[in-house]
């Protein structure tokens, strides 16, 4: 995949990142490695980027890949304090400019529709200010489990709380099926947060 922009956008993402702190969470899902293209970009930009991963996501990507990535701890439990004494880690809420969650999958959707925090992806999701930080969601999962009742009632419930979704795209399915449920690919991802910084 090219590093170049292929985006409309795309070019004012290093003037409008740069400073800026940006949180990312990572759920369990295979589109996780699409997710290293996502910070590693935002990080050469100029961002602060802190990422957050679920114990499913360590299983697909590793942390210290994203570490890597983005020169900067990854929390992966609510209880680690890698780099302060927060408790609940509301300094990382508090100091982002807008929050990304890539891939988000069926069970985080139903987490943060139901205000579950039982992992530092939610817990840092449910104390982000959604009236003055964006908080974004890239759905990723299998086509019908997109279809399902309970996912689509999530998915209303989050708009109505103020979540902002990008996707899911339609296409080839690690399934092996073709559907709905696709994550968004990166360049599309990160034109989306270039347009939620520019504004």
């Amino acid at each position: 995949m090219s590093d170049g922009p292929t985006r409309p956008g795309l070019d004012d993402l290093p003037r409008l990142a740069a400073g800026k702190g940006i949180v990312v969470g990572i759920t369990g899902g295979i589109a996780c490695y699409k997710t290293a293209h996502i910070v590693s970009r935002l990080a050469q930009a100029g961002a602060s980027v802190s990422v957050l991963m679920t114990d499913a996501a360590t299983r697909f990507v590793t942390p210290l890949t994203f570490q890597a990535l983005s020169g900067r701890p990854v929390y992966t439990s609510q209880w680690e304090h890698v780099e302060s004494q927060d408790p609940q880690h509301i300094s990382l809420a508090r100091g982002a400019a807008l929050m990304l969650i890539a891939p988000c999958t069926m069970d985080m959707m139903a987490k943060l529709a139901t205000g579950r925090t039982d992992d530092v992806v939610s817990l840092v999701a449910s104390a982000i200010d959604r009236s003055k930080q964006p908080c974004l969601l890239a759905p990723s999962m299998n086509a019908v489990m997109w279809n399902q009742p309970a996912t689509q009632r999530a998915l209303a419930q989050l708009k109505d709380d103020g979540f902002q979704l990008i996707g899911p795209d339609s296409g080839w399915q690690a399934c092996r099926t073709e559907g709905v449920g696709r994550m968004s690919e990166p360049d599309e991802i990160l034109a989306s947060v270039a347009d939620k910084l520019r504004r």
